[in-house]
């Protein structure tokens, strides 16, 4: 079938323009020759953003519907709404049932799923590269037509009521929300994605289907895609797709990206929780740097080099030398206003004080005398290759891709991060441990 024109139809920019190379496009993009090899992006008149990566070695491709709606915009009385709302779209649309959905990636052998997390939704799918437009078909459907029932509603409540009682019985989902709700206490930022039993069971059909209508829309939208795939192939089947309805007839500008704000400030503290599981379950973290943050390299070899493998300085004290956990890692989160730098691990009650220990004189060392530089190339190794290795499959180029566009950070080529990382100086990484594993402290402890 052939699509009218959409320079002439609702959702495409007036005017055609052209490519990096200079030749003229077949559907209207933002021209950005800073983007990497093989990435387009296309904004069309009604704000919904179109990222894509082509990958014609794979025969498949995966695709992301990103909503910029995620549970640190919801007040105490919506509290879950976001991821709620998430699972109610799965429900059915005008045209397909619950099972209707199910069944159409289903039977193709795809994949489809959806999160929720602090600042976005993503409902996203994997299937056949020649099963694309089917994928991009469904999620527009689901995203732009869900029924949003009264009896959906109620029925889900009952799934979701269910997820939180599965997650108060994860001791890793139990200590990352203590210590969430501990360290931005007061702030939307500390409050957990999906609500507490008493909110969710507070919420009404209206209220969902009100958080729909008022976050859903094109502005607040990315696309992505990744895989074996024509850039304005992708754009057609998305002007299709979300296109019914009217649903990108208003023209808008895209939602600007979340500001950068003054650093939100960590209340430190400690919080016990008691729960009948055989381990204690350890986090230790400062603040960290906020989204987009220059350093955000010299702070990922540090957070590696501290606990991103068996070779990490705190693996070997805190396993190998003592044998007080089986295992401990560090990680680092960064949001607009905020981030952390954190170490976890679990071990056997009689040994929570001993491990506590170790890890604050491990970080202490750090913050005093930097690391070594053997520590320092070996940290970078480890992140030059899990960079290289989390983007052999289109799925993580499909996150990379929504999540910067997104959040309005560039979108560099893999040689442009493996040389960022190349770059960090042992003398980088020394001045960074120092402001950072000085600060306020946060520790969460849950078990029996």
């Amino acid at each position: 079938m052939t699509l009218p024109d959409p320079h002439e139809g609702p959702g495409a920019t007036a005017g055609r323009q052209h490519d990096a190379a200079g030749r003229p496009s077949a559907f209207p993009h933002l021209v950005d020759v800073s983007l990497p090899p093989h990435v387009r992006r296309t904004t069309l008149a009604s704000g919904l953003r179109i990222v894509t990566e082509s990958m014609p070695d794979v025969r498949s491709a995966s695709l992301g519907v990103w909503v910029g709606v995620g549970s640190r915009d919801e007040s105490p009385a919506l509290h879950g709404c976001s991821h709620f709302l998430e699972h109610v779209l799965f429900k059915g649309t005008s045209t397909r049932s619950a099972m209707d959905l199910s069944v159409a990636l289903d039977e193709v052998g795809g994949e489809v799923n959806a999160f929720t997390d602090r600042e976005h939704t993503c409902f996203h799918a994997r299937v056949l590269d020649t099963d694309l437009p089917l994928a991009v078909d469904v999620l527009g459907d689901m995203v732009t037509d869900s029924l949003i029932t009264a009896a959906d509603v109620d029925a889900e409540r009952e799934v979701i009521l269910d997820e939180i009682a599965m997650h108060a019985d994860d001791p890793d989902d139990v200590v990352a929300e203590a210590f969430a709700e501990r360290a931005w206490a007061g702030h939307p930022l500390g409050q957990s994605v999906a609500g507490t039993a008493e909110s969710i069971a507070a919420l009404s059909r209206d209220d969902v289907a009100d958080f729909h209508a008022r976050h859903y829309r094109p502005s607040s939208i990315v696309v992505s895609a990744a895989g074996r795939l024509d850039h304005d192939d992708v754009v057609e089947q998305v002007q299709r797709a979300f296109g019914r309805r009217g649903f990108l007839d208003v023209a808008e500008e895209p939602r600007a990206p979340r500001r950068r704000e003054r650093p939100l400030a960590l209340e430190p503290g400690t919080v016990r929780l008691t729960r009948p599981f055989e381990q204690v379950s350890v986090l230790l973290g400062h603040a960290g740097l906020q989204r987009g943050d220059p350093r955000r390299f010299a702070l990922g070899v540090l957070t590696t080099a501290l606990g991103g493998g068996t070779s990490s300085r705190l693996f070997q004290e805190v396993r190998e030398r003592r044998g007080l956990a089986y295992s401990v890692y560090a990680y680092s989160s960064a949001h607009r206003e905020a981030g952390v730098l954190a170490v976890g691990a679990s071990c056997l009650p009689e040994r929570v004080d001993a491990l506590v220990d170790v890890v604050r004189a491990e970080l202490a060392a750090a913050a005093r005398d930097g690391l070594e530089a053997v520590e320092v190339r070996r940290g970078q190794g480890q992140l030059r290759g899990a960079t290289v290795l989390g983007l052999e499959d289109p799925g993580s180029r499909m996150y990379r891709l929504g999540r910067a566009e997104l959040s309005g950070e560039p979108i560099l080529g893999v040689d442009e991060v493996l040389a960022a990382i190349a770059a960090v100086t042992p003398e980088q990484v020394a001045e960074l441990a120092a402001e950072v594993l000085t600060g306020p402290e946060v520790l969460a402890l849950v078990g029996p």
